[in-house]
């Protein structure tokens, strides 16, 4: 048997146990759903420091306080969104249009899931997926397969102690690309969280595909605004797990008046700012290997960075600002760094300093997030109507609030979609609501008014 042979008859087992499981779990009330979800993420919430140890001895990424921040975060935040909402059977009737919405499940859910949030996609893909009634099959990143798998057996260990279907959550125990194509190819609905080859084979599958685009989130500071609040936020986001997280803030653009001062208000808040060009270049060269990302460097603690790149480092320090040379277009530091390390940038005014955010997202990052620290409504208009992204986090650390937080209105998520500037099919926060099919009972209005060709066309 040829390997195209073996994986469908390998993935075929996986998808017929997941449908088996969804038709049992598709006539239970909402109340047994919403418990379901609620028991997926209490088991990351209660289970965050062995999850995140095990994440971290395994990828190799990341750092295990903000794991386990991260851990207890997303599953309550998550859980807290999701309770108390309709997803099964009648959702409303709208008297005005006659129209009456019905919830129905997708199917089987594919999940592709990386190895840079090995823990919690996995729990906020299923929690979307069994919300709205449907299995999932999660197909994880082979350098998390172990940390991946015992999460979803520790859900599933609790899901059966409370008599849920078996194989409602599944995870691939062979990971292989064939076997992630024939997956996304055979399920009803993918999620693809990850790099760009796997969300572009996601939209290739033939399947309804939700994917992400690249992150390179720009951070500007107002004019006139107090970098004394925003500087902490701002190391706070860029050091965040090491800085592997998508929404996190990449790229500082400051107003050229409080330029130097902003940097000093960096160092006292941990940072190393690195202006000399050889300090620079051996920046570049420890974060980049042509053109993507250097795989040393990833996730890895500022010292680390430091010692790939040939400087030294105070002691103590948390993040390293690199002074860059130019925007994205030319100097690779305007682009993604997947380490503690941020850009720096001046603008003359504020056009200026979005004008630098634009150039750094066509470089990257288009259609993720953009971070905004100030005090005015223009401003924050201004910035919003000029920048493609689908994000704009106000006076917030942009690693933990772009991907929703109890102080926003943004669904909390680990899959932010991008748009059609980062080629998704979404421009918001991956939702429950992306995962169910809706039905729609349209009656007969005989009162409602018909215009004349006057009203019309008059």
């Amino acid at each position: 048997m040829d390997e195209q042979a073996m994986s469908r008859a390998y993935i075929k087992g996986y998808i017929e146990r997941a449908r088996k499981a969804q038709a049992q779990f598709e006539t239970m009330t909402q109340e047994q759903v919403d418990l379901a979800v609620k028991t997926i993420g209490k088991v990351v919430y209660e289970n965050a420091e062995f999850l995140a140890e095990i994440a971290v001895e395994e990828t190799g990424m990341g750092n295990v306080p903000d794991k386990i921040a991260k851990n207890k975060q997303k599953a309550g935040i998550v859980w807290n969104n999701l309770r108390g909402k309709k997803s099964r059977g009648v959702l409303e009737t709208n008297e005005e249009t006659g129209i009456t919405t019905i919830a129905k499940p997708m199917g089987v859910v594919a999940a592709i899931t990386p190895c840079t949030n090995p823990i919690v996609t996995p729990m906020s893909n299923a929690m979307f997926a069994l919300k709205c009634g449907n299995a999932i099959i999660i197909t994880p990143h082979h350098k998390a397969l172990k940390c991946s798998t015992k999460t979803v057996d520790m859900i599933n260990e609790e899901l059966e102690k409370l008599g849920y279907p078996a194989h409602l959550i599944q995870i691939l125990d062979q990971q292989s690309r064939e076997n992630t194509r024939t997956l996304i190819s055979s399920a009803d609905v993918v999620i693809a969280t990850g790099g760009a080859g796997m969300v572009n084979a996601a939209y290739s599958s033939g399947r309804p595909a939700l994917g992400v685009g690249a992150g390179n989130v720009q951070c500007i500071i107002d004019e006139g605004y107090d970098y004394k609040e925003a500087v902490p936020k701002i190391v706070t986001g860029r050091t965040y797990d090491y800085g592997i997280i998508c929404s996190g803030e990449q790229s500082v653009i400051c107003p050229e008046q409080d330029f130097e001062s902003i940097m000093e208000e960096f160092e006292k808040n941990g940072g190393y700012v690195v202006r000399k060009p050889e300090e620079l270049e051996g920046i570049r060269q420890a974060l980049f290997a042509d053109g993507k990302p250097n795989r040393h460097s990833v996730g890895q603690s500022p010292e680390k960075i430091a010692q790939l790149a040939g400087i030294q480092l105070p002691e103590g320090t948390k993040i390293i600002v690199a002074v860059a040379d130019g925007t994205g277009l030319t100097d690779p530091l305007g682009g993604e760094k997947m380490a503690p390390v941020i850009s720096a940038y001046k603008y003359k005014d504020l056009a200026e300093g979005v004008n630098i955010a634009r150039e750094n997202l066509e470089k990257e990052g288009k259609g993720h997030s953009v971070a905004f620290h100030s005090d005015s409504e223009e401003h924050i208009e201004y910035v919003g109507t000029q920048l493609c992204v689908s994000r704009f986090v106000i006076n917030q650390v942009s690693a933990s609030s772009a991907g929703g937080s109890y102080f926003n209105g943004l669904a909390p998520t680990n899959t932010l979609g991008c748009g059609s500037w980062g080629h998704n099919s979404i421009s918001e926060n991956l939702d429950y609501k992306h995962l169910m099919n809706v039905s729609r009972i349209a009656r007969y209005m005989p009162n409602n008014h018909v215009p004349t060709e006057e009203e019309l066309w008059g």
